[in-house]
């Protein structure tokens, strides 16, 4: 189930907020800039379906996103328990950082979880199955998979070389509940 927690960005501890509403949780993160949005999502992926199939099976949605938002591609990044660069993946997306373009999601699969540096306010926004969010580009922020990654999900790009990261070197990530608080 989808859910948003709101934080001050002074302490991890104290929970400002929670939302569990499709509804409104798009309203909070769109009050902050932040599109989300729930879509219906295909049958269930078979275990051995590759990028290209969920590509296609999605193809319609894609390119709609593509012409609203000037995306030149798109890929997916499918992550499960036994992947042999999980632990890699997930120190890598942990630290806060930035994109200089638009950073889209959508979860065919799974769960993980997003924090949003938005002003003074942490948004950790947990991502299941039918969810799409758009962070704006130049947002603070980071993604937690867990320790046993299980998700699918499609990325949109302005970029066509894909994810770039610019890290902020801030340690504000290690002050807040993992992605096990939320699972």
């Amino acid at each position: 189930m989808t859910l948003l927690r709101v934080f001050s960005d002074q302490d991890g501890a104290t929970l400002l907020d929670e939302y569990r509403d499709a509804e409104a949780i798009a309203a909070a993160l769109a009050s902050a800039g932040v599109r989300f949005e729930q879509w219906q999502t295909q049958a269930p992926l078979p275990p051995a379906a590759d990028p290209e199939a969920i590509l296609t099976a999605y193809a319609k949605d894609i390119d709609r996103l593509k012409a609203e938002g000037g995306y030149v591609t798109a890929d997916v990044i499918r992550m499960y328990p036994g992947h042999p660069q999980k632990t890699e993946l997930r120190q890598k997306f942990l630290d806060e950082h930035i994109h200089k373009e638009d950073e889209v999601r959508f979860f065919v699969e799974g769960q993980a979880v997003f924090y949003l540096h938005l002003g003074d306010k942490i948004y950790a926004t947990l991502c299941t199955a039918g969810d799409l969010i758009g962070v704006p580009a130049n947002t603070p922020h980071w993604f937690d998979m867990g320790e046993e990654p299980q998700f699918a999900a499609i990325r949109l790009f302005c970029n066509p070389e894909g994810w770039v990261a610019h890290f902020t070197d801030s340690p504000i990530a290690k002050r807040y509940p993992d992605y096990h608080a939320f699972a």
